[in-house]
């Protein structure tokens, strides 16, 4: 009986593991078609489609899907996609920022709305939390790229603002402005980057114990879940110890 749950376990995982690719391939999808119409349908003359199509590359999304998401927007024949941006406090106070891609705002404002008040949080106006946070640019390589010494002195090459170096990825910061700039500099003396993408990025934290950690967590996974959120951003602050327990559960 053992071994036939573990192989459950197993097969539990690895439907949980391709939902999980299928819903990223999808929303790298419509950021690809929104990039897309938002300018000339080439990567090569569109810095925002160039971006995306790369970042697709890096999750392993199969060339004919990227193909597909980019003439989708060429056809005209695609759904109005709005981006849309949301704010709130989470358990414990932590502020979060959702971005979304929706083509009914009402129903995307609707279920962010409920993700808030099922954490016992509350959804704010644009803006009530966007000072806690920095619209930066963020350019990720695996570790095995070079020393954190050689990263370093490249990013400073390319005119990065910041780079945070551990055992498994360089992740190099930039102003929101200059991110195509730097990126493809980094490109020529580095390769292609894991991921190249703007983010909020936390300049005030907000600590929380394990229960409320859990709660925040559970909050991000429902927002993440959702298929017209493309990315959420939280400035909770966990301590490893914490933060290896919420893992191995």
């Amino acid at each position: 009986m053992a071994g036939h749950s573990q192989f459950k376990n197993i097969m539990h995982r690895k439907g949980r593991q391709d939902a999980v690719r299928s819903k990223m391939f999808s929303k790298l999808g419509r950021e690809i078609t929104v990039a897309a119409k938002s300018g000339l349908p080439d990567p090569e003359m569109n810095p925002r489609l160039r971006l995306a199509v790369n970042n697709a590359k890096a999750q392993s999304m199969p060339k004919d899907n990227i193909e597909r998401a980019i003439k989708k927007a060429a056809g005209g024949d695609s759904e109005n996609y709005e981006e849309v941006r949301y704010e709130g406090y989470g358990p414990g106070g932590v502020a979060v920022i959702v971005e979304a891609l929706t083509d009914n705002r009402n129903r995307t404002a609707s279920n962010v709305r409920s993700y808030f008040t099922k954490s016992g949080g509350s959804m704010g106006e644009t803006g009530s939390v966007g000072f806690m946070f920095d619209h930066v640019g963020e350019i990720v390589y695996p570790a095995a790229v070079g020393e954190p010494d050689a990263i370093l002195e490249a990013a400073i090459e390319a005119g990065a603002d910041d780079v945070i170096s551990d055992e498994e990825s360089h992740t190099i910061i930039t102003a929101f402005e200059d991110i195509g700039e730097v990126s493809s500099a980094l490109e020529a003396s580095l390769g292609q980057a894991r991921s190249v993408k703007a983010i909020w990025r936390p300049n005030i934290g907000a600590p929380v114990d394990e229960d409320k950690a859990q709660s925040v967590m559970r909050l991000i996974d429902n927002l993440d879940d959702d298929d017209d959120v493309q990315n959420v951003y939280a400035n909770y602050e966990v301590d490893d110890e914490t933060m290896a327990k919420l893992s191995a559960a």
